[in-house]
C-alpha cells in the first residue's frame, strides 16, 4: 500500500503519527488497551513486545485497516478514520508474511505493483530492477517464487510496499525468519529510507533490532504502552553501567577488588569465572583512575570493559518477563488475527 500522488513531504517538525487511548477488542480479549504514540518525521521509532502484546493491532489501526473501538489517531494530522482515504495516500505497510503472487516471477510482482501505482510501463521494469538489486535479488529475478526461501520473501514482500517510498512506513516485524546476514542488509535499507525522506514505525520482537535502529522505543506489553523513550533513556531508568574486569593472576583478585571499591565508592561483586571482577558504575570519569590505581598497586588486567544495561534487562525490569517469554504468545496473535478478519 503506498501512494504516487499528493505526497506530504515530512519534515523534523512535523508529527508523523499523532496516537491517544487506542483501543481495540476482539470479544473478551481487550488487544489494544489504550496505547499513546507520537512519532516525530523523519525518525524510526520502534514498537517493541512479545507476541501477543498488540504491536499488529496497534499498526492495523493507524495504517486505517482495522477501526478503533476508542482512541484516535491521526497521520500527518489527518484523522485515520474520518481521512482515511487520505492516510492511505501517505503510507506504505508491510506485513510479518510475504503478500506476493507465487505464480508469478519477482521482476513480474514488482512490475504489476508498479503498475497499479501508477508507473508507466518503462518505468515500472527500471523500478523492479532497482529493487531487486538493492534488496540482493538480482540472480533470483525470473525464478518462480515457489521457490523463493523465507528470507527471499521477506525482502520481496518490503521491496514491493518501498515502490512508490510514501513519508510513512510501517514495518511489522521486517526480519522475521531472515538470516544474519540479511537482517543487516535490511537495516542497511531501513536507515536508508529515513535518510531520503521517510519516517518508519517499526515492530519488533527483537532486542538488538530496537536497539540498533530505533530514535525512539515504545515497550509495549498486553495491550499498553509500559514504557517509551530513546533507548539509552530506557537503560538508564533500569541502573547504571557496570564495569568488567579481568585480572591477569586469579591471586590478585581480593587486592583487585578492595582497589575497584576504594577508587568508584562502590561494592564490586566477584562472578563465578574465576578472576572476573563486576562493579556498578555511576561516574564512567572515574575508569582512568582505576586503571591508573591498579598499575600502581602491581594489578596486570586481561581484560577491560564497560557494559551499558541492555534492553533485556530494561524489558525483564518492566514487564517481569522476557520479550520472548510471554503467557500470551503465538496462540493468542492468531485468535487476535482471526478476529480481525472477521
Amino acid at each position: 500500500m503506498a501512494a504516487t500522488s499528493n505526497r506530504i513531504e515530512p519534515n523534523n517538525g512535523d508529527w508523523a503519527v499523532e496516537a491517544q487511548g487506542l483501543v481495540k477488542i476482539f470479544g473478551d480479549n481487550r488487544a489494544v488497551d489504550g496505547v499513546d504514540l507520537n512519532v516525530r518525521a523523519g525518525t524510526i521509532y520502534g514498537v517493541l513486545g512479545p507476541n501477543g502484546a498488540g504491536k499488529t493491532t496497534t499498526i492495523r489501526m493507524l495504517a486505517t485497516l482495522l477501526r478503533p473501538d476508542a482512541g484516535s489517531a491521526r497521520i500527518f494530522g489527518h484523522d485515520a478514520v474520518k481521512e482515511s482515504q487520505i492516510v492511505r495516500q501517505l503510507i506504505g505497510v508491510t506485513g510479518q508474511y510475504a503478500s506476493v503472487d507465487e505464480a508469478l516471477s519477482a521482476t513480474e510482482n514488482l512490475i504489476i505493483f508498479s503498475r497499479l501505482l501508477g508507473l508507466g510501463r518503462a518505468e515500472s521494469k527500471r523500478k523492479a530492477e532497482e529493487l531487486l538489486e538493492e534488496f540482493g535479488l538480482t540472480e533470483a529475478a525470473k525464478r518462480p517464487l515457489k521457490n523463493f526461501s523465507g528470507g527471499m520473501r521477506r525482502r520481496l514482500d518490503l521491496a514491493a510496499s518501498l515502490i512508490a517510498q510514501p513519508p510513512l512506513i510501517f514495518l511489522d516485524e521486517p526480519t522475521t525468519g531472515l538470516d544474519p546476514r540479511t537482517r543487516a542488509q535490511m537495516w542497511d535499507t531501513i536507515r536508508r529510507l529515513v535518510k531520503t525522506g521517510s519516517t518508519v514505525l517499526l515492530t519488533t520482537q527483537y532486542l538488538d533490532e530496537a536497539d540498533q535502529l530505533a530514535d525512539r522505543i515504545a515497550v509495549i506489553d498486553r495491550g499498553l504502552v509500559v514504557a517509551e523513550g530513546t533507548v539509552d533513556e530506557l537503560k538508564a531508568s533500569v541502573g547504571t553501567s557496570s564495569l568488567h574486569l579481568r585480572v591477569q593472576d586469579p591471586a590478585h583478585i581480593d587486592n583487585a577488588r578492595r582497589t575497584i571499591e576504594h577508587v568508584l565508592g562502590v561494592q564490586s561483586a566477584v562472578s563465578s569465572e574465576a578472576a572476573k571482577i563486576t562493579a556498578p558504575m555511576a561516574n564512567a570519569d572515574l575508569v582512568t583512575d582505576l586503571l591508573i590505581a591498579l598499575r600502581a598497586a602491581g594489578i596486570p588486567l586481561d581484560e577491560v570493559s564497560v557494559q551499558k544495561p541492555t534492553l533485556d534487562e530494561v524489558f525483564l525490569t518492566i514487564t517481569g518477563h522476557g520479550v520472548k517469554d510471554d503467557s500470551q504468545s503465538a496462540a493468542e496473535e492468531a485468535n487476535k488475527a482471526k478476529g480481525a478478519k472477521a
